[in-house]
């Protein structure tokens, strides 16, 4: 069977998932005309391009949506979002007549179809042909997929930190490391890639020279807290946003303090869809906390098993950058919801998608990952129809 071109793969997954969304509206959204759980704090949804465009950028992406247009307007809630991704919404809606919904969908693809195109070049050199265009069809098709076409950073910080990863497999340091300060300009989880490409730097035969291109990563990356303090007074607001608006909050214990309240938000959320009562009190909806609870749970388990094979197969830089993608928001549960949103944040682990491609070798292996998978993203897509929060 003729294999797929990366570009294949982006194409037909973002037309799947565009097809199930509208399907989906067109069941559902008469029920559920509003969100259900709309947070209070959260700037009203865009309703400017059509439903089509509007539906991208729920949630989150009415913060980006908000931050490109008005800029950091609140040090309270805005600062929460890393400057990358709505500066380059704003830029590309200066193009567009002033639209930053349509400019955020437009930036999400167009930096999901170069992620794609790259990751499949890098798996390609790690684990081989075959496993790469598996590795590639898995993250097409992951239950969060959907973030990859919204008005979200995702896409922004796959494109980002795989072109570090590959910049640096083929030596060009330099390159590698102003991407890893564009990434953690995108997300804050990106500084986890300064120590992982510090070991392939370290791996080469100039290591010196390789680690001071690497380097180049340090100013770029400084620019957004040394704005914060000129800004705000603050070189770290945007951890006050986090605490304040989202309830995340510094663990004394570090990631074992998220990781152990994550394991009792599970067993709580365990307990609730078995035995019922109210495991979650002061929630809406003690059955959707308990959804919620547990695909976390399920998504960090994920992350961290083939975190280590990624480690094991890929090497050890792989390994350090999936890992530490998982201790970093372990390091900051939120209150409730000590995992949440890490089924999302795994879209930007790619060594754990090469993993998995490189594991199910066997074609009824490879398909039964990939039903599962598209399955579960047919039910999140459902579920971002009817406002209820994906990750």
């Amino acid at each position: 069977m003729r294999r797929l071109a990366p570009l294949e793969v982006f194409l037909w997954s973002r037309a799947a998932i565009w097809l199930v969304t509208l399907l989906a509206y067109a069941l559902l959204q008469a029920r559920y005309a509003q969100p259900l759980h709309p947070p209070a704090e959260a700037p009203e949804p865009p309703q400017e391009a059509g439903f089509g465009l509007d539906v991208w950028a729920r949630w989150d992406g009415g913060w980006f949506v908000h931050v490109a247009r008005e800029g950091y307007s609140d040090p309270e809630t805005t600062t929460a979002f890393f400057p990358a991704y709505p500066l380059l919404v704003r830029a590309v809606a200066w193009v567009l007549a002033g639209n930053e919904v349509v400019a955020g969908v437009v930036v999400s693809l167009a930096a999901c179809a170069a992620a794609f195109v790259l990751l499949d070049a890098l798996a390609r050199e790690l684990v081989g042909e075959e496993a790469a265009r598996r590795a590639l069809a898995f993250l097409a098709a992951f239950p969060t997929a959907l973030f990859l076409g919204a008005v979200y950073s995702e896409s922004l910080y796959l494109l980002l930190t795989v072109a570090a990863f590959l910049a640096a497999a083929r030596g060009r340091f330099a390159a590698a490391g102003a991407a890893a300060g564009l990434a953690i300009l995108t997300r804050p989880t990106g500084v986890v890639l300064l120590p992982a490409l510090a070991l392939l730097a370290l791996g080469r035969p100039r290591p010196g020279r390789a680690l001071a291109g690497l380097a180049l990563a340090l100013p770029v990356a400084a620019a957004w807290p040394a704005w914060l303090w000129a800004e705000f007074g603050h070189p770290l607001q945007f951890l006050a946003a986090e605490r304040t608006a989202w309830h995340r909050h510094l663990s004394d214990a570090g990631p074992l303090g998220g990781a152990w309240r994550g394991l009792e938000a599970g067993w709580d959320g365990l307990v609730q869809l078995l035995a019922g009562g109210n495991r979650f009190p002061g929630v809406d909806d003690a059955m959707q906390a308990a959804a919620l609870n547990l695909e976390a749970l399920a998504a960090t388990v994920f992350l961290v098993v083939l975190g280590a094979v990624a480690w094991r197969r890929l090497g050890a830089a792989y390994g350090v950058f999936a890992l530490g993608s998982v201790l970093v928001p372990l390091s900051s549960p939120a209150a409730g919801y000590p995992l949440l949103s890490m089924p999302r944040f795994a879209l930007g682990v790619f060594p754990v998608f090469v993993a998995l491609g490189a594991l199910a070798a066997r074609p009824r292996a490879a398909a039964a990952v990939l039903g599962v998978l598209a399955l579960l993203c047919g039910v999140d897509l459902a579920r971002w129809v009817e406002w209820q929060f994906v990750a």
